[in-house]
Formats: structure tokens, C-alpha cells, sequence
């Protein structure tokens, strides 16, 4: 007989089967090691497969449950196919963290078409994407949980930010949208951060961007504040949903 050195729980019965998409890094690998943490069952989906599996290796290493798929969310098909892989091999699907997302912020007459289609794919696409791959199962089901990783960008818009604002405002009417259609079982929620340690500033092709961005982040609360976040609203009674929760660092106005 071994004796277990595990830092994670044994999965119970009321361990949820969930995906998060973009959890190569971020608030998406910050919320599949918090996930896990609490007992749940993850699947990490992203491009990055070499991030992700080291990443699941780590979870499964301290006694977490998570599995691990290259996943681009701009692709119908894959992120159908990332669904019903899930549900094949666990019988269910209880979640989506809906985080993929790009941030390439510049002034509208910096003209970067091909940055604002970017944005267009992965911030709205892909949640739609998320919504249509899960929506099936969770009606047979008769239950789940659709959480959408917007941004405060999704209530205000500063310079540089028209086109990316413009998709997380679309993000958080589509989830609300949902909220509002989805029939009893079903629960929404939209996740609003503010300005968060990550990966989303390097994506920052324009000058005038960066600069701004640099003062703007220096004021940053750590990816494990949006997991938590994240947990709280999955850790609810199937009778409670928690709508939305805004979360800016102290030093963000």
C-alpha cells in the first residue's frame, strides 16, 4: 500500500467535468489549476500543446484530473469535436470556461484590418463557437454551466480600444443573451476582469499601444484573482446564478 503525497483532492461525485479554452497560460491556466485544486475534472484546450501538457502533466503529477487537446476556437469543427470528445470519454460535460481571447490594441487609424478580424475570430466567434458545441449536451443533460471571460473593456472604451471593446461588449451581450434564453438548469455567467498579469499585452503590435499599455498595467492583480472568481460562481447551488462579477485590482479606476 503507497501513501499518497497528492496537494489535490480525490474526485467525488460531485466533481464537474469542465473545459476552459485558452489555458495555455493566463487566466486560462490559473482557472484549470485552481479547478483542479477543488476536485474537478479538466480538459485544457488551446494551441499551445506543449504548454498545455506540461501543464496537465503538472495537475495529474499532484493527484489533479485533466486532459489535454490542441484546440482553436476560431474553428467550428475543432471546438464541436473538443465537446463531444469530452463527453465521450467522461459521459458528461458540466462547464466552459469561455477565456480564449486576444487583446491587440491600437488607434482605429492605424488601419490593422487584419488585427481587428483577429479579434472578431477568437473573441466573438470563438465564444459562439463554445456556446453552439455545449448548448446540445446540456439540454439532454438538463443542466450546465457557460461562463464567458469578457473585460471591463466590454463597459468602457479608452483610445486603442474601439475594435477590441467592441468584442467584448459583443461577448458579454451574447452570454447575456443566452442567460436570458436558456431554459431552467442552464446557468451564465459573465466574468469581467480588469487589468490582469498575462499574456494579452504581448500581443501589442502598434507603439502608441504598447506605451499606453505599459502604464496602464502597472496596476495588474494576479490570473488566480479570475480563477477564483471563476470558482465561485461554478461553486454555487444549482438554484443560484451568479450573473456577472466584475473584478478590477485595487488600483484600477
Amino acid at each position: 500500500m503507497t501513501t499518497s503525497t497528492s496537494t489535490f483532492p480525490e474526485a467525488t461525485p460531485s466533481s464537474r467535468v469542465v473545459l476552459v479554452t485558452g489555458a495555455s497560460s493566463g487566466i486560462g491556466e490559473a482557472t484549470a489549476l485552481r479547478l483542479a485544486s477543488e476536485g474537478h475534472r479538466i480538459v485544457l484546450g488551446a494551441r499551445r500543446t506543449d504548454r498545455l501538457a506540461a501543464l496537465s502533466s503538472h495537475i495529474r503529477a499532484e493527484g489533479g484530473r485533466a486532459g489535454h487537446r490542441r484546440l482553436d476556437v476560431t474553428d467550428a469543427a475543432d471546438v464541436r469535436a473538443a465537446v463531444d470528445d469530452t463527453v465521450a470519454e467522461y459521459g458528461r460535460i458540466d462547464a466552459i470556461v469561455n477565456n480564449a481571447g486576444v487583446m491587440p490594441l491600437a488607434r482605429l487609424d492605424a488601419l490593422l484590418v487584419d488585427e481587428w478580424d483577429r479579434m472578431i475570430d477568437v473573441n466573438v466567434r470563438g465564444l459562439l463557437h463554445g456556446i453552439a458545441a455545449v448548448l446540445p449536451h446540456f439540454r439532454r443533460q438538463g443542466a450546465g454551466h457557460v461562463v464567458t471571460v469578457a473585460s471591463v473593456g466590454a463597459h468602457e472604451v479608452v483610445p486603442t480600444s474601439a475594435v477590441y471593446s467592441a468584442t467584448k461588449f459583443a461577448a458579454w451581450a451574447i452570454t447575456e443573451g443566452l442567460r436570458l434564453e436558456s431554459e431552467p438548469g442552464i446557468r451564465v455567467t459573465t466574468i469581467s476582469p480588469g487589468v490582469v498579469e498575462s499574456e494579452l499585452a504581448d500581443h501589442i503590435s502598434d507603439p502608441h499601444a504598447q506605451d499606453a499599455m505599459r502604464v496602464y498595467r502597472r496596476n495588474a492583480m494576479p490570473a488566480d484573482a479570475i480563477a477564483r472568481a471563476i470558482s465561485y460562481a461554478l461553486g454555487q447551488p444549482a438554484d443560484v446564478d451568479v450573473n456577472e462579477i466584475v473584478v478590477r485590482p485595487v488600483g484600477q479606476r
